[in-house]
């Protein structure tokens, strides 16, 4: 389903301090500009009624998922709350273990060679470059001559539309967005304008 998902668009919204009274027409203005992959970080506001409400709001082919997942007990409760997908800061063993006994897609957060390879080993779907403003495109290119090209490399952190060119181009397979798309006080308005202009960016550079 992630992949499927990326096939369409490799952009993943991540919604940090979205709030569940907003979050169905932010889903809603994001799924229209062609994002199919969004996350809310648990450390927002009532996160388990904001990935509730997205996965009743949106269509099947948009993939709901929680980011900054710490615990295998926060895995639960993510799929509990019908969300697809575990995006995590780290690579603890333990929590990758639990998505996929849970059969949820599951993205670590991984800043280094061994810690990627050590992720993969434990079931990972996906690798989470984090934080891409301290790898960028120079590392992402060394990896990508070592790992499989079927394992997605999605640097997050700091990407904007004016700097994502250089990350595709060095062999990123999608892109984690953070507060260059959305940020606590923009209205669903406001994220619509910035998924189109992220949207077009990202079309540019296939």
């Amino acid at each position: 389903m992630l992949k499927q998902a990326m096939q369409h668009c490799g952009l993943i919204a991540i919604l940090r301090g979205v709030r569940p009274d907003e979050v169905a027409a932010i889903g809603v203005a994001l799924y229209k500009a062609g994002f199919r992959v969004i996350e809310v970080p648990l450390n927002s506001p009532q996160p388990f009624d904001s990935i509730r409400l997205l996965r009743a709001t949106l269509p099947a082919d948009c993939l709901v998922g929680a980011g900054t997942v710490l615990s295998a007990a926060q895995v639960a409760e993510v799929k509990k709350a019908g969300g697809e997908l575990i995006v995590m800061p780290h690579s603890d063993a333990k929590v990758i273990a639990a998505a996929k006994q849970l059969e949820l897609a599951c993205a670590p957060g991984v800043a280094t060679l061994t810690e990627a390879f050590a992720a993969l080993a434990a079931g990972a779907d996906a690798l989470k470059m984090f934080p891409a403003e301290q790898l960028g495109p120079v590392v992402l290119k060394a990896w990508r001559a070592v790992i499989p090209n079927e394992v997605a490399l999605i640097p997050v952190g700091g990407i904007t539309p004016a700097n994502m060119a250089p990350f595709v181009a060095a062999g990123a397979s999608g892109l984690g967005l953070g507060s260059a798309l959305y940020k606590p006080g923009l209205s669903a308005i406001e994220v619509g304008q910035n998924a189109d202009e992220f949207i077009a960016a990202w079309r540019a550079t296939q």
